[in-house]
C-alpha cells in the first residue's frame, strides 16, 4: 500500500525524515494501515498459490519418475516446512509495522541490510520475469488458437523466441504497470476477487480430466519409475531430497518479505490463521489436481503434458478461450503479490531519497525483461534443480539470520525510530554488521561447488560428491550454518545494544 504523510505516523515522521533510510513506504504501518484480516492472507495465498508455475511443480516432479501421490506429499512437506519462517518473520511485520527491507537493518546494519534486500530483490526479479514469460505464453497461445497459428515464426538469434512470442510478452508485461503505479491496495483487492475463480478453474480442469480419461483410479494408482522394475530403480531419495528443497525454495523469498504484507495485519492471529490456511491448503490442493491432469494427459494424449498452457491449446471449443483469460488473470495476480512487492520496497531500500515502492517496481519489471525467464523454464531440470535449489541457497542463510536475531538475540524487540538512524544502534561498525555478512558468506560457499556443477555440468565436472550431497539440502544447510554462526558471533561480541526499546 502506498502510503501517504497523513497515513505515517507525524511524529514518527517528523523525527526520521532528515535520515537517508527514510521515505513514506518504508515507514512502519500505523493504525489505520491495520486493515488485513485473515481471510485477506488466506485470499492472498489462495491467489499466489493458484498459478502457472505451482501448478508446475508437482506435474514436474512426476516427470521426474515420482507417483502422482509422492509428487503431492513431497510438495505437501516442503510447504509445512517453509510455513514456519514464514509466520516466524511475518511476526516482526504485524508487530513493528515494518517491511523485509527494513527489518534485516537489526541484523545485518543500516547500510550492511542492503546486501540481503539485493540478494531477495534479483530472485524476486527473475521470478517476476518467470510469471510474465509464463502469461505472455497464455496471450501467445489464444491468438494463435484465434488465427489459425499465424503467428508462428523463426527464432531470434541470442533470444531463442519468435517476434511474436517476444510482442506477448512484452504486451503481459505492460499490463501489470497499472498495478505497479497504484500499490498493494489494487493488489489486494485483485486477489480478493480473483480467488474464487480459480478454484472454479480448478475444480472444471479435474471434471474435464477424469471424463475424458475415464475416471481417476488408473491416474492416482500410476507406479513410480523408481520402484523395481522402473527406469529409476532406487533412485528415489536422490531425486527426492533436491525436489523436497526446491519445494521449499519456491516460496523462500515469500519467506523473506512476507513482513511487507504482514505489516498491514489487523493482529498476529490473523496473520497467522490466515497464512496456515492460505498456504498449505490450497497448495496441496493443487497438486492433487496438477498429478491428476498431467496422469489424464498420458491417456488422453500419449504423452504427460505438465505445463497447462501447452494442455489448454490442445482443447477445443470456446472453453479454450475462457481458461486461457482466466489463465491470463491467474499469472498476473500471481506475480504481482508474490514477486513485485518484495522487491518494489527492496530497491527502494537502496536509496530511500530517489527510489519510491512505484520506482522499485518499475526497476523491478525492467530487470525481469533482461534476465530472458524462457531459459530457465526450458526444462524441468533447470527449473526446479537449478533455479528452486539454487537460489534457495542464498535465501536460506538470510532466514536463519533474520529469525535467530529477531527471537533468540532480541527477544521480538526493536526499536523502530533506531532502524531509521544511520548513526543508531543498528549502525554497528560503518553501518554493517560484520557477524552477519560473515554468516551468509559460510552459509552460502559449501553450497556453491554443487550449484555450479548442476548448472554448468560441462565446466565443472569433477565436484567432489560430498558437495553436490549438500547441495540438494541447500536451503536447510546454508539455514543452519549461518544461524550457528550469526548466534556465536553476536553472544560473543555481547549482542545488541541494552538500548533495544520494548515494542
Amino acid at each position: 500500500m502506498k502510503q501517504t504523510a497523513q497515513s505515517v505516523d507525524p511524529h514518527f515522521a517528523a523525527g526520521a525524515q532528515g535520515s537517508g533510510l527514510y521515505n513514506d513506504d518504508l515507514a512502519p504501518t500505523g493504525p489505520a494501515q491495520r486493515t488485513w484480516r485473515w481471510y485477506h492472507f488466506a485470499a492472498l495465498w489462495v491467489g499466489m498459490v493458484m498459478n502457472i508455475a505451482s501448478y508446475m511443480l508437482a506435474a514436474g516432479l512426476t516427470e521426474q519418475g515420482m507417483s502422482p501421490w509422492q509428487a503431492v506429499v513431497t510438495v505437501l512437506l516442503g510447504n509445512l516446512i517453509v510455513l514456519v519462517p514464514m509466520l516466524l518473520i511475518g511476526h516482526a511485520g504485524a508487530k513493528h509495522g515494518i517491511p523485509y527491507a527494513v527489518l534485516v537493518r537489526s541484523s545485518f546494519g543500516t547500510r550492511g541490510a542492503r546486501l540481503p534486500a539485493l540478494l531477495r530483490a534479483i530472485v524476486a526479479c527473475g521470478w517476476y520475469g518467470i510469471q510474465t514469460w509464463l502469461g505472455g505464453s497464455a496471450i501467445y497461445t489464444l491468438l494463435n488458437i484465434l488465427t489459425g497459428n499465424a503467428l508462428h515464426g523463426e527464432m531470434l538469434p541470442f533470444i531463442g523466441i519468435s517476434l511474436a512470442q517476444l510482442a506477448c510478452f512484452l504486451v503481459f508485461w505492460a499490463l501489470q504497470i497499472y498495478f505497479i503505479v497504484h500499490g498493494t491496495e489494487a493488489i489486494r483487492r485483485l486477489e480478493s476477487w480473483s480467488a474464487p475463480i480459480k478454484i472454479v478453474m480448478c475444480i472444471a480442469l479435474v471434471w474435464w480430466a477424469t471424463s475424458k480419461a475415464g475416471g481417476l483410479g488408473s491416474m492416482l494408482s500410476a507406479p513410480s519409475q523408481f520402484e523395481p522394475g522402473g527406469k529409476k530403480e532406487g533412485l528415489f531419495w536422490a531425486t527426492f531430497w533436491p525436489s523436497l528443497t526446491a519445494m521449499v525454495g519456491f516460496w523462500a523469498t515469500l519467506a523473506l518479505n512476507i513482513p511487507d504484507f504482514t505489516r498491514f495485519a489487523r493482529s498476529q492471529r490473523d496473520q497467522i490463521i490466515g497464512q496456515s490456511i492460505g498456504l498449505p491448503v490450497p497448495m496441496a490442493l493443487l497438486s492433487v489436481i496438477s498429478v491428476v491432469v498431467t496422469s489424464a494427459t498420458v491417456v488422453i494424449y500419449g504423452k504427460a503434458i505438465w505445463d497447462p498452457i501447452d494442455l489448454t491449446s490442445r482443447m477445443t471449443g470456446i472453453g479454450v478461450g475462457v481458461a486461457l483469460i482466466i489463465l491470463t488473470l491467474d499469472t498476473m495476480s500471481c506475480n504481482l503479490a508474490a514477486n513485485l512487492v518484495g522487491p518494489a520496497y527492496d530497491f527502494s531500500s537502496l536509496w530511500p531519497k530517489a527510489i519510491s515502492y512505484r520506482a522499485g517496481g518499475m526497476i523491478t519489471a525492467t530487470i525481469a525483461i533482461v534476465m530472458m525467464p524462457w531459459k530457465i523454464l526450458a526444462t524441468t531440470q533447470g527449473y526446479i534443480f537449478t533455479w528452486l535449489v539454487g537460489y534457495s541457497a542464498l535465501l536460506g542463510p538470510v532466514a536463519g539470520i533474520l529469525m535467530v536475531d529477531y527471537f533468540l538475540i532480541r527477544g521480538t524487540k526493536l526499536d523502530t525510530r533506531e532502524l531509521f538512524d544511520e548513526r543508531g544502534e543498528y549502525s554497528y561498525t560503518g553501518g554493517w554488521n560484520v557477524g552477519a555478512v560473515l554468516a551468509l558468506v559460510i552459509g552460502v560457499l559449501p553450497n556453491l561447488p554443487g550449484f555450479l556443477h548442476t548448472a554448468f555440468p560441462a565446466s565443472f565436472p569433477n565436484v567432489p560428491a560430498i558437495f553436490n550431497t549438500l547441495y540438494t539440502y541447500a536451503w536447510f544447510v546454508g539455514l543452519a550454518l549461518a544461524s550457528i554462526v550469526y548466534s556465536a558471533w553476536m553472544k560473543l561480541s555481547k549482542g545488541p545494544s541494552a538500548r533495544v526499546a520494548s515494542a
